[in-house]
C-alpha cells in the first residue's frame, strides 16, 4: 500500500476548508491502495517523509510567505529526507531519498499567494520532489469551486499512488 502524506497548516476556516476538500479527494472511494496520513504541519516528522510514496502540502500565504508552521516542517526535516543545496543556497544536482517523488501544493491569500508558492517551490526542488499537478492558488473568499479544485487536487495526488 503506498502512503500519501498530507501536511498542512490550518489556521483559518479557509485553510480548514481546502484541507478538508482535499482530504475528502484524497479519501475517495474509487481510490485503492492509498493511505493517507494527515499531520499539521509542526507535528510532522522526517519519518513520515521519509514513509511516504507522495506528499500533499497546505499553507495560508502569510506576508508574502508560506506559514510559519510550514517553514518550520520543512527546517527540520529537510537534511534528514535528502535536502541538497550547493554553495550558493540553490538546489544541488541530486536530491535524496525522497527525490523524485510526486506532490501537491494549494495555497490560500487574502491578496497574493505568490511569494508563498515561491519559496515551497524552491524547497521541493531542492528535494528533488515532482510537482505532479498545478498548483492550487485560493485568494479571498473559498467558495464551492475552489473547494471542487482541492477536492480534485487531492485525488490527483492521492490516484497518482494508487496501486
Amino acid at each position: 500500500m503506498s502512503t500519501l502524506l498530507v501536511v498542512h497548516h490550518s489556521p483559518t476556516r479557509s485553510m480548514q476548508a481546502l484541507t478538508e476538500a482535499a482530504l475528502a479527494g484524497a479519501r475517495d472511494d474509487a481510490i485503492e491502495g492509498v493511505d493517507v496520513v494527515v499531520r499539521p504541519a509542526l507535528e510532522a516528522t522526517a519519518e513520515d517523509v521519509l514513509a511516504a510514496d507522495g506528499y500533499l502540502l497546505g499553507t495560508p500565504a502569510n506576508f508574502g510567505y508560506m506559514s510559519g508552521a510550514l517553514k518550520h516542517f520543512f527546517d527540520s526535516t529537510f537534511l534528514q529526507v535528502g535536502g541538497a543545496l550547493d554553495e550558493s543556497g540553490g538546489a544541488a544536482g541530486s536530491a535524496g531519498a525522497t527525490a523524485k517523488r510526486p506532490f501537491g501544493l494549494y495555497v490560500h491569500g487574502r491578496y497574493d499567494t505568490e511569494g508563498a508558492v515561491r519559496s515551497v517551490l524552491s524547497i521541493v526542488q531542492a528535494l528533488g520532489w515532482r510537482q505532479a499537478y498545478d498548483v492550487l492558488e485560493a485568494l479571498g473568499d473559498v467558495d464551492d469551486g475552489t473547494c471542487a479544485a482541492a477536492t480534485e487536487l487531492g485525488g490527483t495526488i492521492a490516484a497518482l499512488l494508487s496501486d
